[in-house]
């Protein structure tokens, strides 16, 4: 890993990763029969053959054998099965005397740079606590109280746009009593996290009457912390139906974001947006 000089901004070079497929032609490897799916299944993880860290630190998170369906889509007690084995491998990977953090992410659509159509997530184990992580802890993150950004407040659970949002759309859940990661949570609380997992991702599709693209991952409380609060954040890039929000050069030259949607509408919005 390097470091910027100036910035300290930390970067990989994966080179490896310039030859993983993009969008293959030749087959899903993650439908039945596939190359990661030799047999039937309904949700399954392995290690990633195009890791971005090595010693195998990088696994993906298989949702299900339906090649077109979604998260979303998902009932919530298969929701919950895969609450179940992010809980599982994040246990087994802290365990790991060479892991720090556990990130859990999801990149959905082509737009935010998924390369394989097939609903699936990933899971990164660092060997350090990323920067971003620490800032949020340290800063005592905690969930957004705020009434008119909340839109939905349900069995200890809460979801609320952030008050100043880089993307169109930006989401938070989180437990409204601190948990630190999944490990740690109830068999009630896991369920209650699959209910409204599944109502945001669900309305978040019903924004745009489409499968909106967007960029999800859990937040868990790293190795040598004890103030960390489970937390997912969810954003899409799509400012309307198909078009696109880019980060553009005033923005990335000054690390100033102008977002053209204001985050109380779009709560409103997603308030109504209920099923």
């Amino acid at each position: 890993m390097r470091q910027d000089p100036w910035l300290n901004t930390s970067v990989h070079i994966v080179e490896s990763r310039q030859s993983r497929p993009n969008l293959p032609s030749d087959g899903c490897p993650f439908c039945v029969g596939g190359l990661e799916a030799k047999e039937p299944y309904e949700i399954k993880s392995f290690v990633n053959r195009w890791p971005a860290m090595p010693d195998d630190r990088c696994e993906v998170v298989l949702y299900t054998s339906d090649h077109d369906s979604s998260l979303a889509e998902l009932s919530t007690s298969n929701v919950k099965k895969i609450v179940d084995l992010w809980a599982n491998r994040t246990n087994a990977l802290m365990s790991r005397g060479d892991v720090q953090n556990v990130l859990i992410f999801e990149n959905r659509g082509r737009e935010v740079g998924a390369t394989i159509d097939h609903p699936h997530g990933q899971i990164y184990a660092f060997d350090h606590v990323p920067e971003r992580t620490k800032k949020r802890i340290d800063n005592s993150w905690q969930p957004d109280s705020d009434s008119t950004r909340r839109f939905i407040e349900k069995d200890g659970w809460a979801a609320w746009v952030t008050y100043a949002p880089i993307y169109p759309v930006s989401i938070e859940i989180a437990p409204v009593k601190r948990i630190a990661d999944l490990t740690t949570m109830s068999e009630t609380d896991r369920i209650a996290f699959a209910e409204i997992l599944r109502d945001v991702l669900q309305r978040l599709d019903r924004l745009y009457a489409s499968k909106t693209p967007y960029m999800m991952w859990i937040n868990q409380q790293p190795k040598k912390y004890s103030t960390g609060w489970f937390n997912i954040e969810i954003i899409s890039p799509w400012r309307e139906k198909d078009i696109t929000r880019f980060i553009a050069a005033a923005e990335v030259a000054t690390g100033e974001y102008f977002n053209p949607l204001n985050p109380e509408d779009l709560a409103k919005t997603l308030r109504s947006l209920n099923s």
